[in-house]
């Protein structure tokens, strides 16, 4: 079975409480292949996926450019571990799947960043993936501005896909250069 053939085919490889959640909370195949063409360039990219949830993302992006590393940053260590499960299943071996959070992150060690805005579950209360991490509106604000202070350290050349981003954590160094099939992908070029 080709699972990279659709996002029902993809979806199958999660327990069916988590392939629930794919069409609120997992990025659609077609936005991550795209934000994957868009980010996955130069000798040995490494892509960072902030908030990355169970790894679709990554596994996509890993799956199409096999050049490239896709790290995913996660708070929630049981979508950490399904993530790592169906890294195996499938075989990548160029995917790593951390539990933690971003602003744990150097994000010096890494070339390119896709944020599907994984704050947002901050401020509603019935679109939490869970309950076992804090929420609020102010954790939105603080993890908005601690995305905005990395993001504006990075050096010129840093891209950046967002997608349902409200922009307030991108800089004024970055531009952006294009977006994508789905008009809530954006491509982001530091300047």
């Amino acid at each position: 079975m080709d699972f990279f053939s659709s996002d029902q085919q993809f979806d199958q490889l999660y327990p069916r409480a988590i392939s629930a959640l794919a069409s609120r909370h997992w990025t659609p195949l077609s936005v991550a292949k795209e934000a994957a063409d868009f980010l996955a360039v130069g000798t040995n990219p490494r892509i960072l996926d902030i908030g990355s949830g169970v790894g679709k993302f990554c596994m996509i992006g890993a799956r199409f450019h096999p050049h490239a590393v896709f790290t995913g940053i996660e708070q929630r260590e049981s979508l950490t571990q399904i993530a790592q499960s169906i890294e195996q299943q499938l075989g990548l071996n160029n995917t790593q799947f951390l539990t933690g959070n971003f602003t744990e992150i150097d994000f010096t060690q890494f070339h390119h960043f896709y944020f599907y805005n994984a704050f947002y579950e901050n401020l509603i209360d019935n679109d939490s993936i869970d309950q076992t991490i804090d929420q609020s509106p102010e954790l939105f604000n603080l993890y908005n501005r601690k995305l905005y202070k990395q993001l504006k350290k990075l050096p010129a050349g840093t891209r950046i896909a967002t997608f349902h981003s409200s922009e307030n954590e991108m800089p004024s160094s970055y531009q952006v250069v294009g977006v994508g099939t789905n008009e809530d992908l954006k491509f982001w070029i530091k300047l």
